[in-house]
Protein backbone atom coordinates (compact mmCIF):
# COMPACT_ATOMS: atom_id res chain seq x y z
CA UNK A 1 0.00 0.00 0.00
CA UNK A 2 1.62 3.19 -1.21
CA UNK A 3 -0.12 6.04 0.58
CA UNK A 4 1.27 9.42 -0.57
CA UNK A 5 -1.22 11.66 1.20
CA UNK A 6 0.22 14.70 2.96
CA UNK A 7 0.37 14.52 6.74
CA UNK A 8 -0.45 17.66 8.71
CA UNK A 9 0.74 17.47 12.30
CA UNK A 10 0.24 21.14 13.13
CA UNK A 11 -2.97 21.27 15.21
CA UNK A 12 -3.20 25.06 14.88
CA UNK A 13 -3.85 24.80 11.13
CA UNK A 14 -6.67 22.25 11.44
CA UNK A 15 -10.22 23.61 11.57
CA UNK A 16 -12.11 21.64 14.17
CA UNK A 17 -15.89 21.36 13.83
CA UNK A 18 -18.06 22.87 16.58
CA UNK A 19 -18.93 19.50 18.22
CA UNK A 20 -15.22 18.75 18.58
CA UNK A 21 -14.56 22.15 20.15
CA UNK A 22 -17.46 21.64 22.57
CA UNK A 23 -16.10 18.23 23.55
CA UNK A 24 -12.57 19.55 24.07
CA UNK A 25 -13.87 22.46 26.17
CA UNK A 26 -15.90 19.97 28.23
CA UNK A 27 -12.71 18.08 29.08
CA UNK A 28 -10.82 21.31 29.86
CA UNK A 29 -13.59 22.54 32.14
CA UNK A 30 -13.49 19.19 33.93
CA UNK A 31 -9.75 19.53 34.49
CA UNK A 32 -10.25 23.09 35.78
CA UNK A 33 -12.96 21.93 38.19
CA UNK A 34 -10.76 19.07 39.38
CA UNK A 35 -7.91 21.49 40.07
CA UNK A 36 -10.35 23.75 41.93
CA UNK A 37 -11.20 21.04 44.50
CA UNK A 38 -8.25 21.66 46.88
CA UNK A 39 -8.99 25.40 46.99
CA UNK A 40 -12.68 24.75 47.64
CA UNK A 41 -11.84 22.30 50.44
CA UNK A 42 -9.40 24.78 52.00
CA UNK A 43 -12.02 27.53 51.79
CA UNK A 44 -14.59 25.25 53.41
CA UNK A 45 -12.22 24.26 56.23
CA UNK A 46 -11.30 27.91 56.79
CA UNK A 47 -14.98 28.89 56.95
CA UNK A 48 -15.65 26.51 59.84
CA UNK A 49 -13.99 28.92 62.28
CA UNK A 50 -15.84 32.06 63.37
CA UNK A 51 -13.16 34.50 62.30
CA UNK A 52 -12.63 32.61 59.05
CA UNK A 53 -16.33 32.66 58.22
CA UNK A 54 -16.54 36.40 58.76
CA UNK A 55 -13.43 37.11 56.72
CA UNK A 56 -14.70 34.92 53.88
CA UNK A 57 -18.03 36.75 53.95
CA UNK A 58 -16.24 40.08 53.74
CA UNK A 59 -14.00 38.82 50.95
CA UNK A 60 -16.91 37.37 48.94
CA UNK A 61 -18.78 40.65 49.27
CA UNK A 62 -16.01 42.53 47.48
CA UNK A 63 -15.82 43.00 43.72
CA UNK A 64 -12.77 40.74 43.38
CA UNK A 65 -14.39 38.00 45.44
CA UNK A 66 -17.50 38.03 43.27
CA UNK A 67 -15.38 38.03 40.13
CA UNK A 68 -13.38 35.02 41.33
CA UNK A 69 -16.57 33.15 42.26
CA UNK A 70 -18.03 33.96 38.83
CA UNK A 71 -14.86 32.73 37.12
CA UNK A 72 -15.03 29.53 39.18
CA UNK A 73 -18.74 28.95 38.46
CA UNK A 74 -18.49 29.58 34.71
CA UNK A 75 -16.69 26.27 33.95
CA UNK A 76 -19.14 24.49 36.25
CA UNK A 77 -22.11 25.80 34.25
CA UNK A 78 -20.47 24.86 30.97
CA UNK A 79 -19.42 21.43 32.23
CA UNK A 80 -22.95 20.74 33.47
CA UNK A 81 -24.62 21.63 30.17
CA UNK A 82 -22.01 19.81 28.06
CA UNK A 83 -22.31 16.79 30.36
CA UNK A 84 -26.08 16.75 29.80
CA UNK A 85 -25.37 16.84 26.06
CA UNK A 86 -23.05 13.84 26.37
CA UNK A 87 -25.64 11.95 28.43
CA UNK A 88 -28.26 12.61 25.75
CA UNK A 89 -25.84 11.35 23.13
CA UNK A 90 -25.37 8.18 25.21
CA UNK A 91 -29.14 7.72 24.87
CA UNK A 92 -28.70 8.10 21.08
CA UNK A 93 -30.35 11.50 20.99
CA UNK A 94 -28.59 13.89 18.63
CA UNK A 95 -26.02 11.43 17.32
CA UNK A 96 -26.49 12.26 13.65
CA UNK A 97 -24.20 14.77 12.00
CA UNK A 98 -26.85 17.48 11.90
CA UNK A 99 -28.06 16.62 15.42
CA UNK A 100 -24.52 16.82 16.75
CA UNK A 101 -24.02 20.25 15.22
CA UNK A 102 -27.33 21.50 16.61
CA UNK A 103 -26.71 20.13 20.09
CA UNK A 104 -23.22 21.65 20.10
CA UNK A 105 -24.57 25.07 19.17
CA UNK A 106 -27.38 24.71 21.72
CA UNK A 107 -24.86 23.70 24.38
CA UNK A 108 -22.81 26.81 23.72
CA UNK A 109 -25.85 29.10 23.78
CA UNK A 110 -27.33 27.60 26.97
CA UNK A 111 -23.94 27.70 28.69
CA UNK A 112 -23.41 31.35 27.86
CA UNK A 113 -26.91 32.17 29.10
CA UNK A 114 -26.30 30.29 32.35
CA UNK A 115 -22.96 32.02 32.86
CA UNK A 116 -24.61 35.40 32.28
CA UNK A 117 -27.39 34.51 34.73
CA UNK A 118 -24.84 33.53 37.36
CA UNK A 119 -23.15 36.91 36.86
CA UNK A 120 -26.47 38.70 37.29
CA UNK A 121 -27.22 36.63 40.41
CA UNK A 122 -23.84 37.48 41.95
CA UNK A 123 -24.14 41.21 41.35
Amino acid sequence: MNNIRPINLNLFTIRFPLPAIISILHRLSGVFLFLLIPFALWLFAFSLTESGFESIQDWLGSLYGKLIVWIALAPFCYHFVAGCRHLLMDLHIGTSLQGGRRSAALTLIISLLLIALVGVWLW
